[in-house]
């Protein structure tokens, strides 16, 4: 996912969790993007469930659309797609979140292990639409698909879960970018404070 991220907004590699930002003129109107790249979801060993960390839940509280971002290359990362959906359901049972089912690594056609049919079939089961990009080589394609989520997202108001937000006291997501420049700035005016205190 941190490589579409970067495609989308230019900007140098982090570490997965790293929190992207990203505005989108659309009909008129100026859309700030928010993009969480999220760590990566595994499958328990029965394969009906999934393994995922405490941010993966706050992201999926907080978020107003989802992209499933899979490798064709890689079938397993395709089968914990179904898994995830049911547990977002679980966090948002009535909501109507527009979701985006991206294939990346479209590049690698000789390597492929899921077709086309199948991320198509899979889109039309979950309700969201389909693409089928290559983050190296056309990073038009990701700039296209996450426009069109932005349009999905304009159209039902980006607000599925409003009433929760105001209800429950989570922290929505930080950059750790951004946490990392609070803590170096506060160590840097802490080491300036006591050099001024041994003078």
């Amino acid at each position: 996912v941190g490589s579409l991220s970067q495609s989308l907004t230019n900007d140098v590699p982090s570490p997965p969790g790293a929190l992207y930002s990203r505005k989108f003129t659309i009909d008129g109107e100026q859309i700030s993007l928010q993009v969480q790249d999220t760590p990566f979801v595994s499958l328990e060993d029965d394969a009906d469930t999934i393994c995922c960390q405490e941010q993966i839940n706050r992201s999926i509280y907080w978020a107003d659309g989802f992209v499933f971002v899979y490798s064709i290359t890689d079938y397993e990362s395709f089968r914990v797609l179904r898994p995830l959906h049911q547990h977002i359901r679980r966090i948002h049972p009535n909501a109507n979140i527009p979701l985006l089912l991206m294939a990346n690594k479209g590049d690698l056609l000789r390597a492929r292990q899921v077709s086309s049919k199948e991320g198509l079939q899979l889109a039309g089961e979950l309700g969201g639409t389909y693409c089928e990009v290559s983050a190296r080589e056309n990073c038009e394609g990701v700039h296209e698909a996450f426009q069109q989520l932005c349009q999905e997202l304009s159209r039902s108001g980006g607000s599925c879960n409003g009433e929760k937000r105001r209800g429950l006291h989570l922290v929505r997501p930080k950059s750790p970018n951004m946490q990392d420049l609070k803590r170096r700035l506060k160590q840097a005016l802490t080491s300036k404070g006591k050099s001024a205190t041994t003078l």
